[in-house]
């Protein structure tokens, strides 16, 4: 996988929307999150953001666009599914990360049995 240095383009901490296409759910003014790995696309992008990789409108456009083709799909609708699809757009578009590389690579790590990378040779209770 090919991973470009920052740019120093990171800027003000992004604004967060309140409402409209590019807000994330929210509950009681609090972040929702559904599953672990949501928090965790939420944390990478805002990482990135801060390291200086992209400009937080160009995240947020990308945002906008992939949450207009889930809903124009129709089906079950996953805000997060959504914000994993901007990131990685922007990602590609922009150089930072090459997308092929990055899906030869899953790939290659969803051939591996479960538990391949588990050594068995210590206590269990951990």
């Amino acid at each position: 996988m090919t991973v470009l240095p920052p740019r120093g383009l990171g800027g003000a901490p992004p604004r967060l929307e309140i409402d409209g296409p590019g807000a994330p759910p929210r509950s009681n003014g609090e972040l929702v999150f559904a599953a672990p790995w949501e928090s965790r696309a939420f944390g990478l992008a805002m990482a990135l953001h801060d390291g200086g990789f992209f400009e937080w409108e160009a995240f947020r456009q990308q945002l906008i666009a992939a949450v207009a083709r889930a809903e124009a799909a129709g089906g079950e609708f996953s805000y997060y599914r959504c914000w994993l699809e901007a990131l990685q757009t922007l990602l590609d578009s922009s150089g930072v990360v090459d997308l092929v590389s990055v899906e030869e690579r899953t790939a290659e790590l969803a051939c591996r049995p479960a538990g391949h990378d588990h050594r068995h040779d210590h206590d269990h209770d951990h």
